[in-house]
């Protein structure tokens, strides 16, 4: 291939990494021939003026054409920021708020941030966030185009989610400073293997787990554990391809058609710690900058309980902040093994941790020593930006010289509440499980934690009713509980209705409920009813590992009637204590302001 080949084939916009693969070499090979031949791309402004005024916005695209290179690199100290990319569920707009205070951070730090991202609809690459807009693909060749050509002094990976994260140890080979907590840190969280002797070094407890490379590995693995346990594979963001398993049926169908294990990227496998609460701590630290860690300081930001058991992802579950249902001890064994891993990983910036609590002994089911998407609703609970302390202290700023060295703990009740686009997608299965599906999240806020609870379900679109009828049909794990959840609610004066298995249990602990037929049994059903607008709110838990059609149904149909359903015992406790705390003493509005 010669120099006018390779000029043409840049020209048409095939990648380093697309060349590589054509001719069977190496991306490394490509780069160095291309900057020993001189083909190095131009940036180009972007005219926001449409040409009627001179534009002045510094908005950049690269070019392998010939042309003007109109990007002009200041003498200013830079810090280059990698954004998250497309918006996808489990990576979107969290990680832009933490990218968009990340710039402010460095702008008032006097350095020049330079944004790399190629989503035009978040607020990163509004024109005006930062002090250069490259509005790039998050790529190993993109990204070192840049660095080199502006002469960046460092880059932040850990504001952008996992796209970034998956670049960092690629760029610090090729001469990138990364600042914050180092790639091999990240590495050490993300490694199964190394991070299972991290926790055995500090003496914290995860669940027994186990990696796979094939089927029969994993068929293995899970014979030890014994069923549930939860699969998945590694380095992903939103929990995709995650599932729990419960037979070996299931688990064989998993390895066959949902990933694709190998000796670089095993599965990993968990016992799954069924009915265990979960809790998200997202914390602060500068260890990073002292060379003896004891010296640092860790800061928690949040602590969120989850309303739903474990199993549910951590960006699908209902959360509360402060924890609300969690001993003093428990809580400080939380602070106690948080502040552990941030000094043994060095952290310089933020992280956050996912705990199970399981007959009082708390386990770690992860550690990612990065930005989380709980980062936005945290800073808001606690009136600190979070996102901009970090970037502070990756630029070399101690958590003591800005001045944040204590835990705040609101003395309000916050409730982050998910939402979820299942009204565009007819027909699916509305269940939370471990692979995110929620779009979008909001808050409640008060100083009762009922009352705050149903503020966050006004938000999210399913405001919870005062009066009416109630349907309750859940699997016979939780027929020990359903008859204490549907007294709850008739208590507050509403009419129960259930098909027979639950309606039978509810009788026999004296209520008065409505049986009605099975959809395939008779008329008026529960789908009638829900057409009809004859339930107000629907309580379905699953009857199992694979769905019944007549649930997939029923829970469908709640959507689109617009009737507020739960799935899970948790949110249907919180739901009664909801409208328990509207009908006694109704709900107050104030800004957010007045609540810090």
């Amino acid at each position: 291939m010669d120099r006018e080949l390779l000029a043409k084939a840049k020209s048409l916009g095939f990648s380093d990494r697309q060349i590589a693969h054509l001719t069977q070499r190496t991306e490394d090979e490509i780069r160095a021939e291309r900057h020993e031949l001189g083909l190095l791309p131009g940036f180009r402004l972007v005219d926001t003026c449409a040409a009627e005024f001179e534009a002045y916005t510094p908005y950049y695209y690269s070019s392998h054409d010939r042309g003007d290179d109109e990007a002009s690199p200041s003498d200013t100290k830079k810090v280059m920021i990698l954004g998250g990319g497309p918006n996808r569920i489990g990576q979107g707009i969290e990680f832009d708020y933490c990218c968009v205070h990340a710039a402010f951070a460095l702008k008032e730090e006097g350095l020049e941030s330079l944004m790399v991202n190629s989503n035009p609809e978040t607020v990163s690459t509004d024109y005006d966030t930062s002090d250069k807009l490259f509005f790039e693909p998050l790529t190993l060749e993109d990204v070192l185009h840049i660095y080199d050509r502006e002469k960046c002094w460092g880059a932040i990976a850990q504001f952008g989610g996992q796209t970034p994260l998956n670049l960092a140890l690629g760029l610090q080979a090729n001469g990138v400073n990364i600042i914050g907590t180092s790639p091999q840190s990240i590495e050490r969280a993300e490694d199964r293997e190394m991070f299972a002797d991290m926790l055995h070094k500090l003496d914290i407890p995860q669940p027994p787990n186990g990696l796979a490379i094939n089927e029969a590995e994993a068929l293995e693995a899970s014979a030890k554990l014994s069923y549930p346990v939860l699969v998945r594979p590694s380095f992903v963001l939103g929990g995709r391809a995650m599932q729990i398993v419960y037979s070996d049926d299931e688990l064989r169908q998993y390895m066959r058609t949902a990933v694709e294990a190998s000796p670089e990227r095993p599965v990993l496998v968990d016992k799954f710690l069924e009915d265990a609460i979960e809790v998200d701590v997202d914390c602060i630290a500068d260890v990073g900058l002292y060379d003896d860690p004891a010296d640092a300081t860790v800061v928690i930001g949040g602590m969120l309980e989850h309303v739903e058991f474990a199993g549910v992802h951590s960006g699908d579950a209902a959360m509360v902040l402060p924890p609300h249902t969690l001993s003093p001890e428990l809580m400080d064994t939380l602070r106690s093994y948080s502040d552990a891993m941030a000094r043994e990983l060095k952290v310089t910036g933020l992280m956050n941790v996912q705990y199970a609590i399981k007959d009082s002994v708390v386990y770690v089911l992860e550690v990612n020593p990065r930005a989380s998407r709980t980062v936005p609703f945290v800073s808001k609970a606690i009136g600190r930006p979070l996102a901009k302390l970090a970037a502070k202290v990756m630029t070399g700023r101690t958590l003591k010289e800005l001045g944040f060295t204590e835990e705040l703990t609101p003395k309000y009740w916050a409730v982050k509440e998910s939402v979820f686009p299942f009204n565009r997608f007819h027909g699916q299965d509305i269940l939370l499980s471990p692979e995110m599906k929620s779009t979008g999240e909001v808050m409640g806020l008060d100083t009762d934690l009922g009352t705050a609870y149903a503020k966050s379900q006004m938000a999210a679109g399913g405001s919870l009713p005062l009066e009416g009828r109630v349907f309750v049909s859940v699997s016979d794990a939780h027929k020990a509980e359903v008859a204490g959840l549907a007294k709850r609610f008739a208590d507050l004066g509403f009419k129960l209705v259930s098909t027979t298995g639950t309606a039978t249990v509810l009788a026999e602990a004296g209520l008065e409920v409505e049986s009605v037929p099975k959809l395939a049994e008779g008329r008026p059903n529960t789908l009638d009813l829900l057409k009809n607008n004859e339930i107000q709110l629907v309580i379905n838990t699953p009857s199992g590992q694979a769905p019944r059609v007549d649930e997939i149904k029923i829970r469908t149909t709640a959507v689109y009637t617009n009737t507020p359903i739960m799935t899970t015992i948790g949110s249907a406790k919180a739901a009664a204590e909801g409208i328990a705390a509207l009908k006694q003493n109704g709900y107050g509005v104030q800004p957010l302001q007045e609540y810090l």
